[in-house]
């Protein structure tokens, strides 16, 4: 895209030159015999030629983007490459991922795990340990539109989610109680709840609204907020020790019957070409 305006910024500048040395200049510019169209039969006159052609300035627009960036967020780290369509549209296609595993000590007032909406606004009263595992990964493809044409974004598309979250949730300083549809479940020391839950939805649309300051001719900064849909999930709860009959059963149909609006944030830095 880039070559394509300056080839239009040439044309321009050339144009001007030569209207000051006459009074009219007509310019035409010249069709490829290969992609001649002749306007009497109605058709292009060579039509492998123009297929060839085609291809070749797809291939060059693919294998020629407009940028390329680094990103860190709320999805995880990862890059994303953009290819400019006009002046306010790139088309994108990125991947954001992490893996993480260990344990954190959750009390009353923690919300860390309800903040991703895995297991419910019930479990907000859990005090103890979770032993985690994260897998993430998003790959996503999506178009970021500039519609005031300076540096305000607003970016929409289609994550492919692939997620799965292991957790171990064992009490600690005795019992505690959770409640999932208006019913209590005591979880007793020394009991474990064990939870795997992956997405179920194989799309994701997501939205979000951004600024791109550039720093330099080539380098720019952004950051971006929004949200993905990612749907339900499916979930595997099991129980180890003394718990209240059903817990399992329980959470399990409440991690399964949520929809998940997952937060989007995430900065970055950007080289164009």
């Amino acid at each position: 895209m880039k070559l394509l305006k300056l080839s239009a910024i040439t044309t321009a500048v050339l144009g001007s030159s030569m209207a000051m040395a006459a009074d009219q200049v007509v310019v035409v510019e010249a069709q490829p015999v290969a992609y001649q169209y002749d306007q009497n039969a109605g058709v292009i006159a060579n039509t492998t030629g123009a297929v060839v052609g085609t291809t070749k300035t797809l291939f060059n627009t693919v294998t020629h983007p407009a940028a390329v960036s680094a990103e860190i967020g709320t999805l995880g780290y990862g890059a994303n490459v953009a290819w400019g369509l006009n002046e306010t549209t790139e088309l994108t296609a990125g991947w954001n991922g992490f893996k993480d595993d260990g344990t954190k000590d959750l009390d009353a007032s923690d919300s860390w795990i309800n903040w991703g909406k895995v297991l419910g606004d019930g479990w907000g009263n859990f005090k103890g340990d979770m032993k985690y595992d994260a897998d993430f990964s998003n790959p996503y493809l999506g178009v970021n539109l500039r519609p005031f044409a300076n540096n305000f974004t607003v970016g929409t598309g289609i994550i492919v989610p692939d997620n799965k979250l292991k957790a171990a949730l064992t009490p600690t300083n005795g019992k505690t109680t959770v409640k999932i549809d208006g019913n209590e479940y005591d979880i007793n020391n020394g009991a474990t709840v064990n939870v795997d839950v992956e997405n179920k939805n194989k799309l994701a649309p997501y939205l979000t609204v951004g600024y791109r300051p550039n720093i330099n001719q080539n380098w720019g900064l952004f950051g971006e907020l929004g949200a993905a849909y990612m749907g339900n999930v499916d979930a595997n709860v099991t129980t180890t020790g003394a718990v209240t009959p059903g817990l399992a059963q329980a959470a399990k149909k409440n991690i399964e019957d949520q929809d998940v609006w997952y937060p989007i944030v995430k900065a970055g830095l950007t080289y164009r070409f």
